[in-house]
């Protein structure tokens, strides 16, 4: 499937997610929260940080955000406008400006402190990730920080299998999980011009928290 196709198929489906994603993604706050904790360690909280938040959703990850920085702007960018709207309805909507569309096709902006990204990036395959993380690298000033909370195979035999069953029906299901191995994301992230990296488990299952930071 295209990837642009894809990218359609994956807005109708979650637009028809928005009414009950918080319900889901509540069990995650432990991972999203983990972005936050992280960002503490590069910039002292009440730092006027400016921020991209990939797959930003109904901004979950944000609430955390923006409790210890509550001067950051943010740019949420996602795929649902409807996820969006209901992003727009937190308390800090006033410091978040929105980007509606396909993470390759939309321009995020530039010169961000941190990029961060939670349960969003787990359905590329790695050829499609290298394209993505260069852009993100090319949007983050010297010496930011690109943060990465999200699904991982087990091993390279499951990245294999998820990999296969997406190449071969990629019309079965538009929101089918396509995870990397920790090994490989961390090469996607070398690929696409970073440095530092370091991964982290996460509270839940299966996820790990990558730091990876633009060289100076």
């Amino acid at each position: 499937m295209d990837i642009r196709l894809r990218g359609l198929e994956m807005k109708a489906f979650f637009d028809r997610k928005t009414e009950g994603y918080d319900d889901v993604h509540i069990a995650f706050m432990g991972s999203k929260t983990a972005l936050t904790d992280a960002l503490k360690e590069m910039y002292a909280p009440g730092t006027p940080i400016k921020v991209l938040d990939l797959g930003a959703g109904t901004g979950l990850e944000l609430i955390p955000l923006f409790e210890a920085y509550p001067e950051a702007s943010v740019t949420a960018a996602d795929i649902s406008e409807d996820m969006l709207s209901a992003l727009m309805h937190r308390p800090f909507a006033d410091r978040v400006t929105c980007v509606i569309g396909d993470f390759f096709e939309t321009d995020p902006g530039c010169d961000y402190d941190a990029v961060i990204s939670t349960s969003a990036l787990h359905h590329f395959p790695p050829e499609d990730k290298v394209t993505l993380y260069r852009k993100v690298f090319a949007a983050m000033k010297p010496g930011a920080v690109f943060l990465n909370a999200d699904k991982c195979a087990d091993n390279a035999e499951e990245q294999r299998l998820c990999l296969e069953e997406y190449a071969e029906n990629p019309e079965k299901y538009a929101h089918m999980d396509t995870p990397l191995t920790v090994e490989c994301e961390c090469d996607v992230l070398r690929q696409a011009g970073f440095d530092g990296k370091e991964v982290r488990p996460l509270p839940n299952a299966k996820y790990n928290l990558f730091t990876a930071v633009k060289p100076e």
